[in-house]
């Protein structure tokens, strides 16, 4: 009996901190993403200027979709760690 209060406990305390990394990944997958594309950018800003605007572009498209994805993943975490917490009361 005390083995699966252990196991309950440790599941419970696992859940949230679980969400935080998923949470933490999701950000920093993003935000590398876009230095690597703004780094191309200027490295090729002068040679092709032409390419650099498109890969601007492409930037401005994925920072508006980084902040969506951040702004839903930020969402999620609210929501289950409420629901989780909801769970022993």
């Amino acid at each position: 009996m005390a083995t699966l209060i252990l196991i309950k406990t440790t599941s419970l305390l696992i859940r949230p901190l679980a969400l935080g990394m998923r949470l933490t990944a999701s950000l920093t997958a993003g935000h590398l993403l876009i230095q690597l594309i703004s780094t191309a950018t200027t490295a090729l800003f002068s040679t092709i200027p032409a390419v650099s605007l498109l890969t601007l572009l492409v930037l401005l498209l994925l920072t508006i979709l980084d902040v969506a994805v951040a702004i839903i993943q930020a969402y999620v975490f609210v929501l289950l760690l409420s629901l989780y917490l909801q769970e022993n009361i």
